[in-house]
């Protein structure tokens, strides 16, 4: 693994969570079920490394719908981590406490802090978060936040993999931020608490 210390590393994450058409059914709530992270060096800019956490939920199931949606299953799930065990896999192996990381838009990083207070959990990941959505947003002059894919498409860049699937949602959300950082338009991270 590269040092979490490295300058110019940052991790960029992608979650698939539970989902359902409406409503949850009765006594269930959203959880994460994937987590995809990218390792981008912006300095050399490239992408270094992808990996895939895939995590066990423990207070809902994966509907047909989320199946659709993420092409992920119950059984697959079910062989995932729990929660804890993911987020401390992203602090030990995967640097998240000490790197700057950046995910589309704030739903991931608002979901995490969902869950880790929920779960009494250490929130795994450094307080340095870049919504890349709205990096990409400023420095094409939109006046709509697009999705990924749609991004994709501005920047001229083709959507690899799956969408709505983690792992290949973090390299693709990775390619769109070494589109800005080549322009010179890729923020520093802004401090959140979780």
């Amino acid at each position: 693994m590269d040092s979490p210390w490295a300058p110019g590393l940052v991790n960029v994450v992608d979650v698939e969570a539970t989902c359902w058409a409406g409503a949850p059914p009765p006594g269930e709530v959203s959880e994460i079920i994937e987590v995809g992270l990218t390792v981008v060096d912006l300095a050399a800019g490239a992408r270094l490394a992808r990996h895939r956490i895939l995590v066990r939920p423990a207070r809902s199931r994966v509907s047909a719908f989320c199946t659709e949606l993420t092409g992920l299953t119950q059984p697959e799930v079910d062989r995932g981590v729990t929660f804890a065990e993911a987020c401390r896999l992203l602090a030990a192996e995967h640097g998240a406490g000490a790197r700057p990381w950046a995910s589309w838009g704030d739903y991931d990083r608002h979901q995490f802090t969902r869950q880790c207070q929920a779960g009494r959990t250490p929130y795994p990941f450094s307080r340095r978060h870049t919504n890349a959505k709205a990096a990409f947003t400023e420095a094409h002059g939109l006046r709509k936040r697009p999705g990924m894919a749609q991004a994709l498409e501005i920047a001229g860049l083709r959507l690899e993999g799956r969408h709505h699937r983690g792992e290949d949602d973090a390299w693709n959300i990775a390619a769109l931020v070494l589109h800005l950082s080549a322009q010179g338009r890729w923020p520093a991270p802004a401090a959140h608490f979780a």
